[in-house]
């Protein structure tokens, strides 16, 4: 009777410390949220974006796709804004500043989200918007977990592990994404879903993506894509009018690319 009692006793007063710690543990989130408040709406307006993503991808909750698209490129937008007052809190209107701002890719997503603004919803200008705001939320919660407690949320705490394993293959995708969006664009500018100014307006941005000093991915997909297509033209099996069509599409675009400078 006594051990029983003595359990119970135990059990009450570790339930009596999980009480205190949890709002002690949502206090110091609080203070750690409030201690850096740009990285703290950062965080926000990514969780936003994410939301607002899947609720256009899955209209399980109802509402209007064109309203959750125009939200998801106006957070983004905002995130982007906030990037760019962090790296470069002084504006100046001078060339070397608009250099500088156009060498940040938070820049390059701000004019990305300002050209799909009020176009027709496409799906997959939502894709680098998503993964990029997935990343980087997953590493503030990370941080938010942290504050709370080592072993608080195991369940997504390995979430947010195994999505961080795969970085380097969302980096990838991402690219692929800001690649194959530009054929897209062409096309539906014939089906009327995209005006005649957007594939010219875009290629400025996949201009500074391909240019971008803290991002190489973009780069990278270009040069294997070339590589692909000119190994499989190289084979004896393809058709000679392939091979020319190929070869000369891959002159064209090495044409239309940007100079970069050594890293």
């Amino acid at each position: 009777m006594s051990d029983s009692g003595s359990n119970g006793t135990g059990g009450g007063e570790s339930q009596q410390q999980q009480q205190q710690q949890s709002p002690q543990g949502q206090q110091s989130v609080i203070r750690y949220m409030l201690s850096n408040k740009v990285e703290a709406a950062l965080w926000l307006t990514r969780v936003f974006t994410v939301l607002c993503t899947v609720m256009f991808i899955l209209p399980l909750f109802g509402g209007n796709p064109s309203t959750h698209f125009e939200r998801v490129l106006l957070s983004a937008a905002a995130t982007s804004a906030l990037r760019l007052h962090q790296r470069l809190p002084n504006f100046q209107f001078s060339r070397a500043f608009m250099s500088l701002l156009f060498a940040e890719d938070s820049c390059h997503y701000l004019f990305f989200c300002i050209i799909f603004l009020n176009s027709y919803p496409i799906t997959m200008v939502l894709v680098p918007l998503f993964l990029f705001a997935l990343l980087h939320a997953c590493n503030y919660t990370k941080n938010l977990l942290d504050v709370l407690g080592p072993t608080s949320m195991m369940f997504m705490r390995n979430l947010i592990a195994k999505l961080q394993l795969q970085q380097t293959n969302i980096l990838r995708f991402i690219a692929c994404s800001e690649i194959f969006l530009m054929p897209a664009l062409i096309f539906m500018t014939f089906s009327g879903r995209a005006t005649i100014f957007h594939p010219f307006v875009y290629y400025r941005f996949l201009s500074l993506r391909y240019a971008s000093r803290r991002n190489p991915y973009c780069r990278t997909l270009f040069y294997e894509l070339r590589m692909t297509v000119e190994f499989v033209c190289n084979k004896p099996q393809c058709p000679q009018f392939v091979r020319n069509i190929c070869l000369k599409a891959i002159g064209f675009i090495s044409r239309l690319a940007p100079q970069v400078a050594a890293q």
